[in-house]
């Protein structure tokens, strides 16, 4: 059952491992569900208890530790040999003597790990601070390092068959934005349209299945436009208000985002056409230069450069990188488009670039999801950026 050939993962294991020995980490102890998936295949909606898997430069595959009741799942869907799939017995589970790193730490001792340095991701949502402490009382003779980014960093460059995911995710995309628009009407309950765009997430397409989103529907109407990310509730859709949506089509966990602009009405205020046309034309302008070899920061820079001659300030960075994810979030944490990042464009990256704009009484919102070539960049979904007028 595994979603990439063996030998993919192999391959994504040792460039971490390149990455680790540049580092000087000889263990690192992974928590982040995504960073999880993609080495060994594991997934599992059980990330709201602790689990891990640990890179060692001493042998070929990680290994993967979690509850009892998970292990199963590791067994059917990674790569792992099964003596390198543990599990820690239930009791431990929201224990409040005990704990799950306890026995994480026993397996460590086990291996004869105990004094090696370790990577941990420090700055990821399902490692806790309990989690590091009693990690480390349990092992006063490891050194612990930050490697919060280094698998994440790994995955910025898509396989082919990554590749192939995210396009699939955008074909998802593209059905799921056009549900949204076909569903949000006036006198529509926003909880109904929200069902609709769940429905399509899920169904995906005829060819594929869809899959759960890392960001629910993020539905913002009327007085709610000035600002991102927010969801719906059982108010009704009214006449002459905006509706921004930040939606995403998900295949097998790989995220294609897509954010476009409605406005319930034939006649919108023109403080929303023009910046409409200004953020458009923005983003046009810095799609032009992506291409390999050009930097991070050089693409946000030429956003502002478009839209000077307006009176649009966007302080909040243009996009992100995109790839395998889990709720809470479906960006990489790595590229930021915005001043200060070098990082140097290179081809299978995946970028969205999302110009939204809040102000006091109105927002607008427009994106690309794009996967880098050799040459420039591609599409991943095809729906227009227009202004939706309804």
């Amino acid at each position: 059952m595994l979603t990439f050939p063996r030998e993919e993962y192999l391959a994504r294991i040792e460039k971490t491992k390149q990455r680790m020995q540049k580092e000087g980490i000889d263990c690192l102890l992974i928590s982040q569900q995504a960073n999880m998936n993609y080495l060994t295949g594991y997934d599992g909606w059980s990330f709201y208890v602790h689990q891990c898997v640990i890179v060692s430069l001493e042998q070929e595959q990680p290994i993967w530790i979690g509850r009892g009741m998970d292990a199963n799942g590791a067994r059917i869907l990674s790569f792992l040999d099964k003596e390198n799939i543990y599990e820690y017995p239930d009791y431990l589970v929201h224990n409040t003597v005990d704990h799950p790193m306890h026995h994480i730490a026993k397996i460590i001792h086990e291996k004869g790990w105990d004094k090696k340095t370790f990577g941990v991701e420090m700055d990821q949502f399902y490692f806790t601070h309990r989690a590091y402490l009693e990690l480390e009382a349990k092992l006063p003779n490891a050194k612990f390092v930050d490697g919060n980014t280094l698998v994440n960093w790994v995955r910025v460059i898509k396989s082919d068959r990554e590749i192939e995911f995210m396009k699939i995710a955008g074909q998802i995309a593209e059905n799921v934005m056009q549900t949204a628009v076909d569903s949000i009407n006036v006198g529509v309950r926003e909880c109904d349209a929200a069902a609709e765009i769940a429905r399509s997430q899920y169904r995906g397409t005829a060819e594929h299945s869809g899959d759960y989103p890392a960001i629910v529907p993020l539905m913002m109407a009327g007085e709610k436009t000035k600002t991102p990310h927010l969801t719906w509730t059982e108010k009704k859709f009214a006449a002459d208000e905006a509706v921004l949506l930040e939606l995403s089509g998900v295949y097998r966990h790989y995220h294609t985002p897509i954010a476009r602009t409605i406005f319930l009405g034939q006649n919108p205020p023109p403080i929303m056409t023009e910046t409409a046309a200004v953020v458009t034309e923005g983003l046009a302008a810095a799609l032009e230069i992506i291409k390999p070899g050009v930097v991070a920061e050089d693409v946000e820079a030429r956003w502002r450069e478009a839209i000077a001659h307006s009176s649009i300030v966007k302080e909040s960075r243009l996009g992100y990188s995109i790839g395998i994810n889990y709720p809470p979030d479906w960006g990489e944490h790595t590229i930021s488009l915005r001043p200060g990042d070098k990082t140097v464009i290179q081809p299978g990256m995946a970028l969205h670039l999302i110009p939204g704009i809040w102000y006091d009484n109105v927002g607008f919102e427009i994106d690309a999801s794009i996967v880098v070539t050799e040459t420039g960049y591609e599409h991943l979904f095809n729906y227009p950026v227009d202004l939706v007028l309804k």
